[in-house]
């Protein structure tokens, strides 16, 4: 059994199911990473497995747990964090006014933990006092992933991390996410860097209108001459 898997999902918005018979897993400590063309529902697969979508059939299983029947404020509670790809920090709010939002749900002292995300991210501490919608695209990913850290999860899932910024910035995001993922957590991510991504990924989800069409490593699938010519680019 996985610590976190979205099993036999099926799913999607009216009438219309967007995902069909999808799974997707993660361990502790992984990464996992879901990639596929435009419209695969690479996105719909986080919302159902964070509780934005309702599903048909199918279910999620947190840490052994039936989950499918949760809200997202309590799976947030459960241990799961979530970074949309938009609209994902207050812009009026300083960088640490953020992060404070990040630990609504703590009643215990989260100094600690604001350390560490300033540990991991030091330009935001430089940047603490300053409104999160005056900073650069790559800095406001930064804050929201660390907002999402305050709750301490277990298991952190991205949304397109990278999306809208230069190179140099998407691989440092991408190597903090293996730093986040080295802590023990699990990471489940979207990406449409999939190239770059699978380079990351213990794990990777190739997904074709709503369902697998490949599972495996990242470097198998990247080694896939078929993933490859269709997913890759060549």
């Amino acid at each position: 059994m996985s610590f976190l898997i979205g099993e036999n999902m099926t799913g999607g918005y009216g009438a219309t199911n967007i995902l069909n018979d999808c799974n997707i897993s993660v361990e502790k400590g992984e990464i996992a990473v879901i990639v596929g063309p435009n419209g695969a529902g690479k996105s719909t697969a986080m919302k159902a497995i964070f509780g934005m979508l309702n599903l048909r059939e199918g279910r999620v299983l947190f840490n052994d747990e039936d989950i499918t029947a949760l809200n997202p404020q309590d799976r947030v509670r459960k241990g799961m964090g979530f970074v949309p790809q938009t609209h994902n920090v207050f812009p009026t709010m300083t960088v640490e006014e953020n992060l404070e939002m990040g630990a609504f749900i703590r009643e215990d002292d989260f100094r600690h933990t604001m350390e560490q995300v300033y540990d991991l991210f030091p330009i935001l501490k430089q940047k603490r006092r300053q409104p999160a919608g005056e900073l650069s695209g790559g800095q406001r990913q930064q804050v929201a992933v660390g907002r999402a850290l305050m709750t301490q999860p277990q298991v952190l899932m991205l949304d397109e991390p990278t999306a809208g910024v230069s190179p140099i910035v998407m691989d440092e995001l991408f190597d903090r996410i293996i730093d986040v993922a080295h802590t023990g957590i699990a990471i489940l991510m979207v990406e449409q860097n999939a190239k770059q991504a699978l380079n990351i990924a213990d794990k990777g989800y190739v997904l074709v209108q709503g369902t697998n069409a490949y599972t495996d490593t990242g470097e198998a699938l990247l080694a896939n001459p078929e993933v490859r010519r269709t997913f890759l680019g060549g």
